[in-house]
């Protein structure tokens, strides 16, 4: 199976994101841990998140190469849970503008998530 190149080019964009991210909160980076910190998250949580960025940017990116749409899927569908999250933290905080990063990372699993299911 092929990817379509919309698929292609958020699912690329994604992974880069969510590898970035993770890499940054699991290192223990204090820049990485300061915007989780500020709306309640505890750090323990903040780097179990980061893992669970890092291991999605990983499936997707492994997905993509070995044409493998399931791993891309899974990928995915994690980065979409811990996005959720962020901004169950941001709305539970009261810094709502804050989390639009994390609504814009949502939204584009949730469009890459229905063009993986419709092709």
């Amino acid at each position: 199976m092929t990817f379509d190149l919309p698929l292609l080019i958020i699912t690329i964009l994604l992974a880069l994101v969510s590898s970035l991210s993770g890499i940054a909160k699991v290192s223990g980076n204090p820049r990485a841990l300061a915007a989780p910190r500020a709306v309640g998250s505890p750090d323990g949580l903040s780097r179990l998140a980061g893992m669970l960025e890092l291991l999605a940017g990983i499936a997707m990116v492994l997905g993509l190469v070995l044409d493998f749409l399931d791993l891309v899927v899974w990928g995915l569908v994690t980065v979409w849970i811990v996005m959720i999250g962020a901004l169950f933290f941001h709305f539970k905080s009261g810094e709502i503008k804050s989390g639009f990063p994390a609504f814009v990372i949502l939204t584009l699993s949730t469009i890459a998530l229905t063009l993986a299911m419709a092709g």
